[in-house]
């Protein structure tokens, strides 16, 4: 992934000369002033080091589970629900950035237990040297600190905002995957806890978005595990280009169980059949149709051939913009699915 700004150093250093000049002139000549630039300063930093934490998993969880909330939330009549729990376009987006927040926050405490694990920070000082702890923005003592304030937030945000059950689930998988090594001992286990994750990431912003607790009823369970199925049988595409990292750390993913070749088998097969049965799933129209196999089949073709880092870590990309097409489904979809 590419990685993000270097630094921020001030609160003024990306304005233009003669503004910087002028706060600085105020800073000299305002004790006051420049006590209060001195706090932004410091809450612009402290807020960047938070952002880093979750940056490389913005366009794996953040987003697509933000484009699941809201499109699920507002395509709830195709689930056979009670009319009660039905929201207009409009009070759903008025709650999308509510949504962000809930999926945000309950991220932040996972990726900071995750990046103080043993070894994390040696492994990012190579792969990720912007990250914040392998930087020098904070020390892991203060991180582990932190994560535990911010695991006691996201459980203050969901007496507010809803999400509770998916919070605590959440929690769980995050202690079983980073201090339990639910992610690292095998592979079968390491795809259920992501594919436990997704959904419990998908599904809490679907709540928050409605804003009341959603009923697992036949129809909504059966999508819930169908999304659960798609991402335990294809997420170890992201394990394709960290073998040399996960093999000298010691993990035990599937292109290291199996072999890389059989691995990327297993991938292109599973791609085919949701690229085609998803759609199907829900009757959806021609467009869709056509667009989930295109964009599956090129995840499947790429993954065979194109066998790089760089392009598994492209294939990879593909494979998110794929996931957010099958999230909106029930959405865009011109037909009931699943009987």
């Amino acid at each position: 992934m590419e990685a993000p700004r270097d630094e921020v150093r001030t609160t003024w250093s990306y304005i233009s000369p003669p503004t910087a000049r002028y706060i600085q002139s105020l800073y000299k000549h305002s004790p006051w002033f420049w006590k209060f630039g001195a706090v932004m300063d410091r809450a612009a930093f402290d807020g960047y080091s938070l952002w880093l934490f979750t940056f490389s998993d913005l366009k794996t969880i953040v987003g697509p589970s933000l484009v699941f909330g809201t499109a699920n939330a507002r395509a709830i009549t195709r689930f056979d629900l009670e009319t009660t729990i039905f929201r207009t376009n409009g009070q759903i987006a008025a709650r999308t950035p509510i949504v962000a927040l809930w999926i945000w926050v309950q991220l932040l405490p996972f990726t900071i237990n995750n990046q103080t694990a043993a070894g994390a920070v040696e492994e990012d000082k190579i792969n990720k040297p912007w990250r914040t702890l392998p930087a020098g923005r904070m020390t892991i003592p203060q991180a582990k600190h932190l994560m535990l304030s911010m695991y006691c937030l996201a459980g203050v945000t969901t007496v507010w905002a809803g999400g509770a059950k998916q919070s605590i689930s959440l929690a769980i998988l995050g202690a079983w995957y980073n201090n339990l090594a639910g992610g690292d001992q095998n592979c079968l286990i390491r795809n259920v806890i992501n594919a436990c994750g997704y959904v419990c990431f998908a599904s809490g912003a679907m709540e928050v978005a409605l804003g009341v607790p959603i009923p697992l009823e036949r129809h909504l369970l059966r999508w819930f595990a169908s999304v659960a199925a798609i991402i335990f049988s294809t997420v170890h595409l992201q394990d394709m280009y960290d073998q040399t990292g996960d093999r000298i750390k010691g993990r035990k993913t599937v292109p290291l169980v199996v072999g890389d070749g059989r691995a990327r088998w297993t991938i292109a097969a599973a791609m085919l059949f949701w690229g085609y049965t998803c759609p199907r799933y829900w009757g959806a129209g021609t467009v869709a149709t056509l667009s989930s196999i295109f964009l599956a089949s090129s995840v499947a073709a790429r993954t065979l051939v194109l066998r790089t880092v760089v392009a598994d870590r492209s294939t990879f990309k593909i494979w998110n913009i794929w996931m957010t097409l099958v999230f909106i489904l029930p959405l865009v979809s011109g037909a009931q699915g699943g009987d």
